[in-house]
C-alpha cells in the first residue's frame, strides 16, 4: 500500500509541475509526443521555467530525490547545462528529529545507557540533514566531540524511493529514442550505493581516519580525530572543532584571517588530495568546512570521499596540461587511449569538437579560467562521442567546482592555474622521469628477490609442460590417424562382405 500510495504522489507530482514536457524530446513516436503534450498540468507553475520546475518537484518529493537531483547536477555529460546548474541549487532542507530517538538509535547501538557513554549530551542537534543529525557531547574523560546519529527508519523510505527511481529509469529507457544514452538505470544503481555508503558511518569514520592520516601535522589542513569505541554503523563520535564557517567572510576578516593564502591553501589541498594521495573529500561545500583560529582549514563530514588510480591521475593531469598548452589534439588522443571513448571514433573529429567547445573559455583572463568549467565543457563533448564518464571523475569535476568556488569567495583575483600547475608539472616528471623508474625498481624488487631463486625450477617446469603439451598433441594426432584408418579398414571389409555376398 505504501508504495502505491508512493506512486499516486509522484504522479501528482509530475502532473503538478508540469513534468511530462521533459520527455517530450526524447519521445521516439508521434503519438508518444502528442500524448505527453496532452497530458494535464497546473497553471501554477507553467510560468516558470522547466528546469526550475524541476528542481521543485525534486524538492517536494523529500530528501532521497534531492539528493537524487544534487547527483544529477554533477552529471553534465548527461544532462543540459541549465539543468545542472538548477540543480545544483538543491540543498536538504529537513527539521531535525525528536531528540529521544538519538538517545534511542545511540543506546539501542551500544546497549548502554547514553548517560554512561557521555558525561553530558546536548538535546538539542546542532546541525541536521536528510540522512542524520548532528549533536555536541562530552565525554567522560573530558574530550569535546560531535555526535552524528542516522534517522531513525530511514532505509525502509531510502529503499521504497530507489525502487520507484529504478522503474521509471527502466521505463525511459524503453520508450524514448535517448533513453539508452542517457544512462540512467546506471546513474540510479550508482545513486544507491552513495546512498547506502552515507547510511554507514563506520565507513564515514573509516575515511576520516584516511584523510587525518594523510594530512597529519598539515599547516593546511585539520581532520578531527575519530574515537572508535563510540562508533557503529548507527552513531559516529569525532573530535568536536571550533571554527568559522568560510562562507562567514565578514567574521574571517574581523580576526584578521589572510583570506589570500586560505584561498591558495584550498586549491594546493584539493591537488595534494588528487595528485600526492589519490583520495580526495568528495562534498568540500562551504557547509563542512570551517576555519580555525590559526589560518588553517577544518575539514567535516565524510561521507563521501573519491579514490583515484594512477591512470586516473595520468589522465587528468595530460588533461589539464594540454588544455592550458591549447594541444587539443592531445586532449583528444589522451581521451581515445583511455578507452572511454570508442575506439574507431577519429582523433581529428574528437579533436576539433574539444576546440569547439574549450577555445571560448580562453577568451577570459587565464587567472578567470575555471578547471571545473574545463571538465564540464570536456563530459559536454562526451554526449555526442558516447565516451564512458568514470563516476570517480564526476565526484572530482564537483568537488573541483565547489574548491574554486570557495577560493574565489576569499580571493576574486587568485590565480588558480598559477597554484595548481607546479603540482602538475611535479607529478608528470615524478610518473616519466629517473625518480619514477627509481621508484617502480624498489617497489618490484622484494618480488623479484622472491621470484629470482625459483626462476631456473619455473622454467624447467614450463618446459616440462611444453614438452608434455607437445606430447599429449601427437598422440592425440596419432590416435585420429588411427581412428581414420580403422574407419576406412572398415569399410573395405564391410565392402569386401558385401562383394562376396552379391557376386
Amino acid at each position: 500500500m505504501k508504495w502505491l500510495k508512493r506512486s499516486n504522489t509522484l504522479w501528482k507530482t509530475v502532473r503538478r509541475y508540469g513534468l511530462a514536457e521533459l520527455f517530450v524530446p526524447l519521445a521516439k513516436k508521434g503519438w508518444q509526443r502528442r500524448l505527453l503534450a496532452a497530458l494535464p498540468q497546473s497553471r501554477d507553475s507553467s510560468a516558470e521555467p522547466l528546469p526550475v520546475r524541476l528542481r521543485l518537484a525534486l524538492e517536494s518529493l523529500g530528501p532521497v530525490f534531492v539528493k537524487f537531483g544534487q547527483v544529477l547536477s554533477t552529471r553534465p555529460d548527461l544532462i543540459p547545462h541549465d539543468y545542472a546548474v538548477e540543480l545544483a541549487k538543491l540543498q536538504d532542507k529537513v527539521p531535525p528529529f525528536d531528540a529521544d530517538l538519538s538517545r534511542r538509535q545511540i543506546e539501542k547501538a551500544f546497549g548502554k545507557p547514553i548517560a554512561e557513554l557521555y558525561a553530558e549530551f546536548e538535546t538539542q542537534p546542532v546541525a541536521s540533514a536528510s540522512v542524520a543529525q548532528v549533536h555536541k557531547a562530552r565525554l567522560h574523560g573530558g574530550e569535546r566531540v560531535a555526535v552524528k546519529v542516522l534517522r531513525p527508519d530511514i532505509l525502509p523510505v531510502i529503499e521504497q524511493d530507489l525502487a520507484l527511481l529504478r522503474f521509471g529509469a527502466g521505463w525511459v529507457e524503453r520508450l524514448f529514442a535517448d533513453g539508452k544514452r542517457l544512462r540512467l538505470r546506471e546513474v540510479v544503481d550508482e545513486f544507491d550505493k552513495y546512498l547506502h555508503d552515507e547510511l554507514d558511518l563506520m565507513r564515514e569514520a573509516a575515511n576520516c581516519s584516511q584523510l587525518g592520516r594523510n594530512f597529519k601535522d598539515s599547516e593546511m589542513l585539520i581532520v578531527p580525530k575519530v574515537f572508535y569505541d563510540y562508533c557503529s554503523r548507527d552513531v559516529l563520535t569525532i573530535e568536536w572543532m571550533d571554527g568559522t564557517p568560510v562562507s562567514d567572510i565578514a567574521a574571517l576578516r574581523a580576526q584578521g584571517q589572510d583570506l589570500h593564502r586560505l584561498a591558495e591553501y584550498g586549491v594546493e589541498t584539493f591537488f595534494t588530495q588528487v595528485f600526492r594521495d589519490g583520495f580526495f573529500h568528495a562534498d568540500m561545500h562551504p557547509g563542512n568546512i570551517l576555519v580555525s583560529a590559526d589560518n588553517r582549514y577544518i575539514a567535516l563530514d565524510f561521507g563521501i570521499v573519491g579514490s583515484l588510480t594512477d591512470y586516473d591521475k595520468r589522465y587528468l593531469a595530460i588533461n589539464f596540461l594540454a588544455f592550458f598548452n591549447r594541444d587539443y589534439h592531445r586532449v583528444a588522443t589522451a581521451h581515445i587511449e583511455s578507452g572511454w571513448v570508442p575506439p574507431e571514433t577519429r582523433a581529428e573529429e574528437l579533436e576539433a569538437a574539444v576546440r569547439a567547445v574549450c577555445e571560448p573559455v580562453f577568451n577570459k583572463p587565464i587567472s578567470e579560467i575555471s578547471f571545473g568549467l574545463v571538465l564540464m565543457r570536456l563530459f559536454e563533448v562526451s554526449r555526442r562521442f558516447n565516451v564512458e564518464i568514470q563516476p570517480q571523475l564526476v565526484l572530482l569535476q564537483k568537488t573541483l567546482l565547489n574548491i574554486e568556488g570557495l577560493g574565489r569567495q576569499l580571493e576574486p583575483d587568485l590565480d588558480l592555474w598559477a597554484t595548481a600547475k607546479p603540482f602538475l608539472v611535479r607529478w608528470m616528471n615524478e610518473q616519466v622521469g629517473p625518480k619514477a623508474f627509481w621508484r617502480n625498481l624498489k617497489n618490484e624488487v622484494p618480488d623479484w628477490a622472491e621470484m629470482l631463486p625459483a626462476l631456473p625450477r619455473k622454467l624447467n617446469a614450463l618446459v616440462d609442460e611444453a614438452r608434455q603439451k607437445e606430447m599429449r598433441d601427437a598422440y592425440v594426432h596419432l590416435v585420429k590417424i588411427q581412428q581414420r584408418q580403422s574407419l576406412w579398414l572398415a569399410v573395405i571389409a564391410v565392402a569386401l562382405v558385401l562383394i562376396l555376398l552379391f557376386k
